[in-house]
């Protein structure tokens, strides 16, 4: 059974504390982008006018890139040629928060580099410079040694594997050796037509093609899905398979048999290159976090459908999967709930046209009218009201475990269909003094249980000219008070 939506904000939570191990293939991903106005005269063949390029970290690079975009570390290990293409390749792993890599060089060989040329959005052609020759026997002992090093200090072990000689057959059954010895998972994005070395796997992600591809079987339609994946299970000695099936979703199968079938995120596909790469990503920083299969798998699908939305080897982050999880849950569209980073271009709009920026926050939990008297007045102080939201994690913390009554999901949901709110941001550390530095209010506003003195952030809006504001009491109204007249019975007259 999938998780419920309420458990999914905690697991992106967890993701800052969670280290993943990646070990495969990694590539340079080229994107030449421009317009196309007219056809070849020396072929019928579109004549592509270079705007720009730009060069990202592919295959393996990029399942590394994902895990540091949601927040968790990743400690990557693979092999490169003494080449320009290895060199750039080294210094954007570099350059990614989270990823500590761990490149082996190989002097003699040639790093794989894809080139695509791409017109308003659309894919024209894809040429491949690569090798998939071997790692020698020296370098897989290198490498090997490397992930021996690392091995307890990741939750989970992800086998990222193009085909391009990085994971031999070999050095896969070593490392699946040393992870089980360790007591850590091995989630592996196959290649090829023999998953025999993958015995001892906690988890195979194929999709629908390479599924039919390793069992000779069909695998259009659910019940067809389910047969090949416990196929595969009972013939190469994997516990679970995840089968990602484009349009129709994903396939998720365990050790017992028992199939769930989670649906496909209607969005519109402009770029499906690098979505598998997500789906291991947040699959195994889910894991690592110490999240049910179901929940990681809910995530990874969720992720997998903003991400074909992109173009190029894209990735995602968390505030876009909180809000693509709210829409999913309420059927609305989120757009007040946004990232800091959408704040902030926002904000700059706003105060472009003369308008005063209000702030609040709270944990906002069974929303009462105590609740929306506050932001009425915030509102009122203001021409655009953001509304600082506690996280699940954030209000455990505060109120202890058995709150948040509603997930951040439900609470950001009604936040947002207020018309005193304009903007709700979420945040996980226990005050908003961080997100007020970043958002810097005109008017900062919080109810009148507390002084000026006691206000988180009042200091910080007052050194630059704003204001505090406290906000008159409904009588009687907290979510508190609402909780205890739930857990006591009414009395009988």
């Amino acid at each position: 059974m999938m998780g419920d939506v309420s458990n999914l904000g905690v697991v992106i939570d967890g993701w800052q504390n969670s280290r993943v191990l990646c070990i495969g293939d990694v590539m340079l991903d080229r994107f030449v982008y421009g317009s196309v106005t007219r056809i070849s005269p020396e072929a019928p063949i579109p004549v592509l006018r270079v705007g720009r390029e730009t060069l990202m970290l592919g295959g393996a690079g990029n399942v590394a890139r994902n895990i540091g975009a949601i927040g968790a570390a990743v400690t990557f290990v693979s092999v490169i040629g003494d080449d320009a293409a290895g060199r750039k390749i080294a210094g954007l792993l570099a350059d990614e928060p989270g990823v500590q890599p761990h490149l082996l060089t190989e002097p003699d060989r040639v790093t794989t580099e894809k080139t695509r040329f791409i017109a308003e959005s659309h894919q024209l052609l894809r040429a491949d410079l690569e090798t998939t020759a071997a790692i020698t026997p020296a370098t897989e002992q290198a490498l090997l040694d490397v992930c021996a090093a690392r091995m307890a200090e990741c939750g989970v072990v992800v086998l990222s594997d193009y085909g391009k000689g990085v994971l031999t057959p070999g050095l896969v059954r070593r490392l699946i050796a040393l992870a089980r010895q360790a007591g850590k998972p091995v989630v592996v994005d196959p290649k090829g037509r023999d998953f025999a070395h993958y015995r001892g796997a906690a988890l195979v992600t194929p999709n629908r093609s390479e599924l039919a591809a390793v069992t000779g079987m069909p695998v259009d339609g659910d019940d067809a899905a389910v047969a090949a994946a416990r196929h595969l299970m009972a013939a190469s000695g994997i516990e679970r398979v995840l089968v990602t099936r484009s349009e129709d979703g994903m396939t998720l199968v365990d050790g017992d048999g028992t199939p769930d079938q989670i649906p496909a995120t209607a969005r519109e596909v402009f770029d499906v290159s690098g979505a598998g790469d997500t789906v291991v990503a947040v699959l195994s920083a889910g894991l690592a976090a110490g999240a049910s299969l179901g929940d990681a798998a809910r995530l990874a699908n969720a992720a997998a459908g903003i991400v074909v939305g992109k173009v190029g080897t894209a990735v995602v982050h968390p505030e876009e999967l909180r809000r693509e999880l709210m829409d999913e849950q309420s059927g609305h569209d989120h757009a007040k709930v946004v990232s800091l980073a959408e704040a902030q271009v926002l904000i700059a709009g706003w105060r472009r046209a003369g308008l005063t920026v209000g702030f609040t926050n709270g944990c906002f939990d069974l929303l009462h009218p105590g609740h929306v008297s506050l932001l009425a007045q915030a509102r009122g102080a203001c021409d655009r009201l953001i509304v600082g939201l506690n996280s699940d994690a954030s209000v455990s913390r505060l109120k202890g475990p058995e709150r948040p009554v509603q997930n951040e999901v439900a609470r950001a949901t009604v936040l947002a269909s207020l018309a005193s709110v304009d903007l709700v941001l979420l945040f996980t550390e226990d005050t908003p003094l961080e997100l007020i530095r970043a958002v810097r209010p005109d008017v900062l506003v919080k109810g009148a249980d507390y002084t000026i003195d006691t206000v988180v952030g009042a200091d910080v809006v007052q050194s630059y000219g704003g204001r505090v504001m406290l906000a008159g009491l409904v009588p009687e109204q907290s979510t508190t008070r609402l909780v205890q007249r739930m857990r006591v019975p009414p009395s009988r007259g």
